[in-house]
């Protein structure tokens, strides 16, 4: 009896030691894809130059304001430059760092620090601000940079383990890891500007904008972009596939112009109702109907179509089939394999570029239901006369519209309420999302103090500093 107690323990413990083993070697394997992947990673500080438009603007504003609060209208400070801070990736050992556009937007200086310790002076290269990505180049002296290394981003599948790498609230180097939750998340923004997204729910807060999602091979299948809430798990990246392409093109050029064919397809809840009815849309994108003017119009797609492949690359979505179409040359010709009344057929379209009209109808960044990453929780617009009227704004024509917030978010502890008008913070008028959250980043004080407006009576909200 003693004896098989004996053998039974000691099967349990070789076991226990198996399964050990294993779990040491899946922890060994983050520790390798980190230390591999954090040498492309860097961090960049950018120093933006406020607007004089919105300057000019506020001043007006803080004549309207009690006497004392907010100033004169004329404080020095307005003019004083305000530092932003991201993350981004080594592309090419040259010298080049892929980074969202947001990180970047309206930079007057830039400078990128490596793991090493090393900084440079970058300059924007170009952008593509519809896809949130830019190109950066470094000054200077450029040696042993180590490029990452990117994945197929088609090959990508749920479920499998991603890890985040970047400099979240000015931690840098910070390391997180989740599961790619979804692939083809698409239609975030609204508007013809849509683009494929990866979701994730690693965990990924403001300063990770630009920095690498990658995989257990240590391959970057995405750059960091957008969050749905604060501390929600759901977040998304761009694609590598489109970033490697696009920022391809701006290093060879200067510049990136996105394609387009010029049809309508069903909107995604529309695609859900129509495939109950046909099991061939299962398998691609239906052509709801086409531009006159647009490129499909001189080809022979027909409204009606189901276009299930670009150039042989299987379209599932209207996201994917709108990136893999915005990523082709303009002008080069395109095969597209359709299905017409169950008949296989190949239809040629050369792709133009996107018209000007329609690449200004770029959807606001902090509009809902998505927003580049930022740690307050809330969505935020520039009041304006429509919003004020949609959100019955009365007696206030400039401040910052809440249009929604994240209930566990700092913005949503603090108390701040959707239908809210922010118009200071510690007692300096603010006009638009950038001012606001530059100011609550600035902070040092350990309550710092929000005036909104709130269904037409003033109050006061309370952010808490943690960082005391």
């Amino acid at each position: 009896m003693a004896l098989g107690a004996t053998v039974a323990s000691a099967r349990a413990l070789a076991v226990e030691s198996e399964a050990l083993r294993v779990a040491r070697q899946l922890n060994q394997a983050f520790i390798e894809v980190t230390e591999a992947v954090s040498p492309s990673v860097v961090v960049i500080t950018v120093v933006q130059k406020p607007d004089p438009a919105e300057q000019e603007q506020l001043r007006e504003f803080r004549k309207l304001l009690p006497p004392g609060v907010g100033g004169n209208g004329r404080d020095r400070d307005d003019e004083e430059p305000v530092e932003g801070q991201g993350s981004g990736v080594i592309i090419r050992s040259e010298g080049y760092i892929v980074t969202n556009f947001h990180v970047v937007e309206g930079a007057e200086k830039i400078r990128v620090r490596l793991q090493d310790g090393r900084e440079f002076k970058a300059t924007v290269r170009g952008t593509h601000p519809e896809a949130d990505l830019a190109v950066l180049r470094l000054q200077g002296t450029i040696t042993n940079l180590t490029a990452a290394r990117f994945a197929d981003s088609q090959k990508v599948r749920v479920g499998e383990f991603a890890i985040a790498v970047g400099a979240p609230y000015e931690l840098d180097y910070s390391v997180t890891f989740g599961h790619v939750s979804a692939k083809g998340r698409g239609n975030l923004h609204g508007g013809p500007l849509e683009q494929d997204f990866i979701q994730t729910d690693a965990a990924i807060n403001f300063g990770n904008s630009g920095g690498p999602l990658v995989n257990l091979d240590g391959e970057v299948i995405g750059i960091n972009s957008m969050i749905r809430g604060v501390g929600t798990g759901i977040s998304f990246a761009i694609p590598a596939n489109q970033v490697r392409q696009i920022s391809d093109r701006i290093i060879a050029e200067g510049t990136f112009r996105r394609s387009w064919l010029g049809i309508a397809m069903p909107s995604t809840f529309e695609m859900q109702k129509l495939k109950n009815d046909q099991p061939a849309l299962n398998r691609g994108v239906l052509v709801k109907s086409i531009q006159p003017e647009g490129p499909a119009s001189r080809s022979t797609l027909e409204a009606g179509d189901v276009i299930t492949a670009v150039d042989g690359k299987e379209v599932l979505s209207r996201g994917q089939l709108v990136a893999e179409v915005a990523l082709k040359p303009p002008g080069r010709d395109v095969q597209l394999d359709v299905l017409r009344e169950d008949k296989r057929l190949h239809v040629t379209v050369r792709p133009e570029p996107m018209p000007e009209a329609l690449m200004a109808m770029r959807p606001n960044p902090h509009a809902p239901v998505d927003s580049p990453l930022e740690p307050d929780g809330a969505q935020l617009r520039k009041l304006t006369p429509e919003l004020a009227k949609e959100f019955s704004v009365k007696g206030l024509s400039a401040g910052v519209l809440v249009t929604d917030v994240a209930e566990n978010s700092l913005s949503g502890v603090a108390g701040l309420a959707k239908g809210d008008v922010i118009t200071a913070v510690n007692g300096k008028a603010v006009t638009t999302p950038r001012e606001f959250r530059q100011a609550l980043r600035s902070s040092k004080a350990k309550h710092t103090k929000v005036a909104v407006l709130r269904e037409g009576s003033r109050t006061v909200v309370s952010y808490e500093n943690h960082s005391e």
